[in-house]
């Protein structure tokens, strides 16, 4: 480890995908705009360089959202990192109109993503794991100036350092979720993976693939294979009877608005409940109307063709997945085993969604100063940052695992742009607030 002293800044970011992205834009536009000193700010990634759902960029796939829930527009409509900067610097601003689209491919929109990161590439160290977060040894600390300290394992040189931060903002990211007793391997894969795993073999070793899931990803892999692997049977394992259609009507897309946040936040069990049961349909385990369609419309064309080919298999659960050669033996569950017990596949894929990250992992002892709630879940304040017992006065914020404070748009990109700028504003005003506290001053009280 470094023996040098530790360089501290005001912000330590987590994690650099989307989110801490618009959080280090939101900060840097903050520099233009106040009188004080800037907010000093350092991002570590564990990935070797940028990249959001890589794996999941599929020929024509797009995103579910408009191009203008970009990462600054719904906070700043005349930033210069906004997708529309981004069509009009790669000359294509026209074309894009001609579209009639709200919504840009996802290999576009990662373009743009990588776009905005190459613009703030001086404040992320990729290949950096922040593998502990702690508090300063006691003769370091001081209540005028409090801070914790992020130990950083870097992946050139195999190092280890530290710095300090006066607030820390975690965005790790989802983890891939798996059924219980099912484990990855080269033909095992989550559709995370997908992409990289699909790319390791060889397609014409494909003869029998299968797809577990009923979401918007499970859909898209179904049809990529289905077009680019003309000579296997293709297997959709679904656990209710087909896809269920994504709710993107005007009206359902007002839960993704800024002001619902403050809707779901304040109000109170009986409330919040009924927004996830009224409005869950419209991100989770769904699909846009017109992959249903289209999917329907391929099995129902076999049928006229009498070639069968796309297998669907409703009502259905994988219970286990053996290896048989290069092959897997995928046992299956369905009611009164109304259809096949084992089906035996050369790859299959698990679209099976992720887990929200737990910011309790990383944290370690530390996280006995965060305060929870009467189910257990950590308490957070509306601008997303942990509630501490009194002793702790460094901010910890959180850009994901806040659903159950925050609502569904907490670790989406819908509402990314507002929440970001929530986070710098809330960083910003306490360090005035701080500056404001005399030398060797104590603060009392939970800080939330």
């Amino acid at each position: 480890m470094s023996l040098r002293e530790p360089e501290t800044y005001d912000v330590v970011g987590v994690g650099f995908g989307p989110a801490n992205l618009s959080l280090a834009i939101s900060l840097e536009e903050h520099h233009a705009n106040v009188l004080t000193a800037p907010i000093t700010s350092t991002f570590f990634e564990r990935q070797p360089c940028f990249g959001w759902h890589r794996n999941m960029l599929l020929p024509s796939a797009t995103m579910q959202i408009s191009f203008l829930k970009d990462l600054v527009t719904f906070r700043n409509p005349v930033s210069r990192f906004s997708f529309v900067a981004f069509l009009h610097e790669q000359d294509r601003l026209a074309q894009f109109v001609n579209r009639k689209e709200f919504f840009p491919t996802r290999r576009e929109f990662h373009q743009y993503l990588e776009w905005a990161e190459a613009r703030m590439s001086n404040v992320v160290s990729y290949g950096s794991t922040v593998t502990a977060i702690r508090r300063p040894p006691e003769p370091a600390r001081s209540p005028a100036d409090d801070h914790l300290q992020l130990e950083i394992s870097d992946a050139v040189g195999g190092g280890t350092r530290v710095v300090n931060a006066r607030n820390i903002v975690i965005s790790t990211g989802l983890r891939p979720r798996m059924p219980e007793g099912v484990e990855r391997d080269e033909r095992v894969w989550h559709s995370s993976e997908f992409l990289e795993k699909y790319g390791r073999v060889k397609p014409e070793e494909l003869r029998s693939v299968a797809v577990v899931g009923a979401g918007q990803s499970a859909a898209e892999i179904t049809n990529f294979f289905y077009e680019q692997l003309p000579h296997a049977q293709v297997h959709a394992i679904l656990p209710a009877y087909g896809y269920s259609v994504a709710d993107d009507t005007p009206f359902a897309n007002q839960i993704f608005d800024a002001a619902a946040v403050d809707d779901y936040y304040f109000g109170d069990d009986r409330e919040r409940d009924a927004f996830w049961r009224y409005h869950r349909n419209t991100n989770y385990g769904v699909v846009d109307d017109a992959d249903i369609r289209h999917l329907y419309q391929v099995s129902y064309d076999e049928e006229v063709a009498g070639v069968k080919r796309f297998h669907y298999l409703n009502l259905t659960k994988v219970r286990t997945v053996e290896r048989n050669g290069r092959g897997r033996t995928v046992h299956l569950r369905s009611p009164h085993g109304r259809g096949p017990q084992k089906l035996e596949v050369d790859a299959i894929v698990f679209a099976t969604g992720y887990d929200t990250m737990d910011p309790a992992e990383l944290l370690g002892d530390l996280d006995r100063h965060c305060l929870r709630d009467e189910s257990g879940k950590h308490r957070v304040t509306r601008d997303y940052r942990l509630v501490t017992t009194p002793d702790l006065n460094c901010g910890i914020y959180l850009q994901g695992g806040t659903e159950h404070t925050h609502g569904l748009s907490s670790s989406l990109l819908s509402n990314i742009a507002v929440r970001s700028g929530e986070i710098a504003d809330s960083i910003v005003r306490r360090r005035a607030e701080q500056d404001l506290v005399p030398a060797g001053a104590v603060r009392s009280g939970v800080t939330g």
